[in-house]
C-alpha cells in the first residue's frame, strides 16, 4: 500500500535521496508548508537536515555557492515567492557565470492564483530562464519527487550550474502517493559528449611537435576533479601553465610548472608569452575578456587547443584549431597516453626574467613595503604565510578580490571561491559562511573591502548565530578602490562617489559578538593574524590600508595582454 504524504514532506524526501545534508534558507508566507515539514528534519534522533538561516535570500545562494564551491556537492537553498525569490537571481546569474551546482527553491503563490498579480507573486520561471541552467514550476504534489530529482541531476552533471525551482504553495499543501524518482537522463540533454578520437590524436600532434608549448588552467579542471590527470598531462610533456582566476587552486602554487595567474591583473611572464607561445592549450576555461585582452591579436602565432565540456564555448570568444569536447577528467588522460615524454627546458626558463622583472617592479613592493601605510599585498601574503597554504580563499569584488588571489597560496584544491564571471560585490561574507560548512575542518580566510563588505554585512548575524569560524579580514582603505583606479584612468582622477565614509567597524562586531582587532600599524600585523587565526570561532581583523593603492600589473583594456603595465600610467 503506498504512502499518502504532502508536497512539502515529499520534497524533503527527495532531498534526503539526493543525500542534501545542508540547506540554507529564509522562511516567508508561501514557502511556511516546506518549512513545517522542515522542522521535524532537523530535529531530534531523525535529524537529516542543519538549516542555516540567513539573513538575506541573496545570501542565501552565495552560501550556497560557497558550500558547493569547496565541498564538491550541490549547494541548497529556499526562500518565499515575490521578493524572496527575485533577491535570489543575482546569486543564480553568478552561479550560472560561474558554473556553480546550486539548486534554488522558492515558494510561489497557489496555481489559481497565478496570473491575478497576487500578493508576493512574480514570474520566475520567466525571470530566471535566461540566467538558469534549468527553471521548472511544480503544480503538483505528484510531480516533486521528478523535479527534484530532474533538478539535482542537471545542476551537478556535465557543466554544473544553477537549477531553480518554482513551488506553488497547493503543490506543497496537497497530497500525493510517494514514489521515489531518480532522474539519470534527460532527452536531448548530453551532459559528457563522447570524445572524438580524431581530435583527441590532433592535439596530442600538435603539443608533440610543439617547441613552445603552454596550458591554460580554468576552473573545468576543478569541477571535473581531474587534478591528477592535469599533472601527469603537464608533467609528460614538460609544459608550462597559467591559471585563470577561478582556477587558481587547480594547479598548486608550489609545482614548478605553474607559472602564476593570467589575465588582466594576473602575472606579466604568462601574459607576454601567451603571445610567444607555439601551442596554447586551454582546459577548462572560455577565453574570458579578462584574460585575452584584445581579442583581435590574441595568441595569433599559436595554435589554439580548447578542451571543454560546453560545445557551446567552442569558437565563442577566441578560435581554435583543435576542440577536443567533453570531460576533461576523460580527455586529458586520452591525450596524455599519446604524448611523447618531452623537455622544453629553454622555453620554461625563459618565463624566469620576466617574473624577476615582476618580482622587483610590483611583488616585493606590494608584499614587503619598508615604509608607509600598511598594503593589501602585505597584509594577504602574511595570512598565505602564516595558514601555509592550507586554508580557502574567499573574497568579495573589488581590489581585494585581484590582491588577494594574487599573492595567497594555494596548495590544495578548491580552494578559491570567487565571484569570477558576475563580479559580485556582497559575495565575499556569506559565501564564507558556506564554506565553513562545506568543508568545516579547513580554515575560512575571507578578504573584503570596506564596500563589498557593507553591502552583506547582516550576514554577521548568521555568524554569531551559528558560531561559524570565518575568519574576516577588511582592507579598509575608505574608497571603493577598483572603481577608484578605472576613474583615475579614464576620468582624470574625479573621484565621484568612490570615497566612502565608514562605521566604526568594531562597534558593530561587538553587537554582534565577534572578536574584533585593528590593524593600523605594518608591526602589529603578524600579531593580530596569529591571534585572529588561534582564536576559536569567527573573527574580524580590520586593516587600515593605503587609501589610493594601485592594483598592478594591468593590462589596460583595448591593449593586447602582453602590454601590461607594471608601473602606474595615470
Amino acid at each position: 500500500m503506498k504512502e499518502i504524504i504532502s508536497g512539502s514532506e515529499a520534497l524533503m524526501r527527495s532531498l534526503v535521496n539526493e543525500g542534501v545534508k545542508t540547506i540554507f534558507g529564509y522562511p516567508g508566507g508561501a514557502i511556511m508548508p516546506v518549512f513545517d515539514s522542515l522542522y521535524g528534519y532537523t530535529r531530534g534522533e531523525n535529524k537529516k537536515f542543519d538549516h542555516i538561516l540567513v539573513r538575506h535570500e541573496q545570501a542565501a545562494t552565495h552560501a550556497a555557492e560557497g558550500f558547493a564551491r569547496v565541498s564538491g556537492e550541490v549547494g541548497v537553498c529556499i526562500v518565499t515567492s515575490g521578493p524572496g525569490a527575485t533577491n535570489t537571481l543575482t546569486g543564480v546569474a553568478d552561479a550560472m557565470m560561474d558554473s556553480t551546482p546550486i539548486v534554488v527553491i522558492c515558494g510561489q503563490v497557489g496555481v489559481g492564483a497565478l496570473g491575478t498579480d497576487a500578493f508576493q507573486e512574480v514570474d520566475l520561471v520567466g525571470v530566471s530562464q535566461p540566467i538558469s541552467k534549468w527553471s521548472y514550476q511544480i503544480r503538483r504534489a505528484e510531480d516533486v519527487a521528478w523535479a527534484i530529482s530532474r533538478a539535482f541531476y542537471i545542476a551537478r552533471s556535465g557543466r554544473p550550474g544553477p537549477v531553480v525551482i518554482d513551488f506553488p504553495k497547493n503543490a506543497q499543501i496537497h497530497t500525493c502517493e510517494w514514489n521515489p524518482v531518480s532522474v539519470t537522463s534527460v532527452r536531448s540533454y548530453q551532459p559528457y559528449p563522447p570524445l572524438e578520437n580524431e581530435c583527441v590524436e590532433a592535439a596530442a600532434e600538435l603539443i608533440n611537435s610543439a617547441e613552445r608549448p603552454l596550458a591554460l588552467v580554468g576552473q573545468g579542471v576543478e569541477l571535473g576533479n581531474a587534478h591528477n590527470e592535469l599533472l601527469e598531462f603537464l608533467e609528460k610533456a614538460d609544459i608550462p601553465a597559467a591559471c585563470t582566476l577561478l582556477g587558481l587552486s587547480a594547479l598548486s602554487s608550489a609545482h614548478p610548472l605553474n607559472k602564476g595567474m593570467l589575465g588582466m591583473h594576473g602575472n606579466y611572464a604568462p601574459n607576454v608569452k601567451t603571445q610567444e607561445c607555439d601551442v596554447l592549450i586551454a582546459i577548462g576555461m572560455r577565453f574570458s575578456d579578462r584574460v585575452t585582452g584584445l581579442p583581435s591579436t590574441y595568441a595569433k602565432q599559436a595554435k589554439i587547443i580548447h578542451l571543454d565540456i560546453d560545445r557551446a564555448e567552442i569558437n565563442k570568444n577566441i578560435k581554435d584549431d583543435v576542440a577536443v569536447v567533453g570531460d576533461c577528467k576523460m580527455s586529458l588522460p586520452a591525450i596524455t597516453r599519446l604524448l611523447r615524454k618531452n623537455s622544453h627546458r629553454e622555453w620554461i626558463d625563459s618565463f624566469e626574467p620576466l617574473h624577476q622583472i615582476e618580482l622587483e617592479k610590483v611583488i616585493n613592493p606590494a608584499i614587503h613595503p619598508t615604509e608607509g601605510p600598511l598594503l593589501m599585498g602585505e597584509v594577504v601574503n602574511v595570512v598565505a604565510e602564516a595558514t601555509e597554504g592550507n586554508a580557502v580563499l574567499v573574497n568579495d569584488v573589488g581590489l581585494n578580490q585581484m590582491f588577494s588571489s594574487r599573492y595567497f597560496k594555494y596548495l590544495r584544491k578548491r580552494s578559491i571561491v570567487t565571484s569570477g564571471g558576475l563580479g559580485t560585490m556582497g559575495f565575499g561574507l556569506p559565501a564564507a559562511v558556506g564554506a565553513t560548512f562545506g568543508d568545516p575542518n579547513r580554515t575560512i580566510c575571507v578578504f573584503m573591502g570596506d564596500g563589498g563588505f557593507q553591502m552583506s554585512i547582516q550576514e554577521l548575524g548568521t555568524i554569531m548565530e551559528r558560531r561559524a569560524p570565518v575568519k574576516m579580514i577588511l582592507l579598509n582603505n575608505n574608497y571603493l578602490g577598483n572603481v577608484r583606479q578605472w576613474q583615475d584612468l579614464y576620468y582624470e582622477h574625479r573621484h565621484s562617489f568612490t570615497d566612502m565614509m565608514n562605521p566604526r567597524y568594531e562597534l558593530i562586531a561587538k553587537g554582534y559578538d565577534i572578536p574584533y582587532a585593528v590593524v593600523t600599524d605594518r608591526a602589529d600585523l603578524q600579531d593580530k593574524v596569529r591571534e585572529m587565526l588561534t582564536t576559536d570561532g569567527p573573527f574580524l581583523l580590520e586593516c587600515a590600508v593605503k587609501n589610493e593603492e594601485d592594483l598592478l600589473p594591468m593590462t589596460i583594456p583595448g591593449r593586447n595582454v602582453n602590454e601590461m603595465s607594471l608601473e602606474a600610467e595615470w
